[in-house]
C-alpha cells in the first residue's frame, strides 16, 4: 500500500529534521564532540581562578599592611627606601622584583 505524496513529503521533512537535530547533538557547539573541549576549557579557567585568587589575597594582605591607621612599619620603611632612595651611608638595599 502506497502512501499519498503529501504524507511522504511530511515524513521526509520529519526525517530530515530528525537527522539535523541528531547532527547538532553530535557535532554542534554543545554536542558530544565539543564536550572534551568544554571540559578542558573549564579546567583552564579553574586554574586561572586559583591563580587570580592567590594574587588577590596577596594584594589584599599588602593593602591591609598599608592601612593608614595601622601601617606595618617594616613595609612602610621598605617602600620609602625603595621609592625615594632614602638610605643611610652604611646601608645596602637588596630588592626582589615582583613577577
Amino acid at each position: 500500500m502506497r502512501r499519498p505524496p503529501r504524507e511522504q513529503l511530511r515524513q521526509g521533512l520529519a526525517l530530515m529534521a530528525l537527522l539535523a537535530l541528531t547532527g547538532f547533538a553530535i557535532a554542534g557547539p554543545t554536542g558530544l564532540l565539543a564536550w572534551s573541549e568544554n571540559v578542558q576549557a573549564l579546567e583552564q579557567r579553574s586554574a586561572q581562578v586559583v591563580e587570580l585568587t592567590e594574587k588577590r589575597d596577596a594584594l589584599r594582605n599588602r593593602v591591609n599592611l598599608l592601612n593608614p591607621e595601622s601601617a606595618d612599619p617594616d613595609l612602610a620603611s621598605e617602600l620609602v627606601r625603595k621609592n625615594l632612595g632614602v638610605l643611610h651611608a652604611d646601608e645596602v638595599m637588596i630588592t626582589v622584583e615582583d613577577e
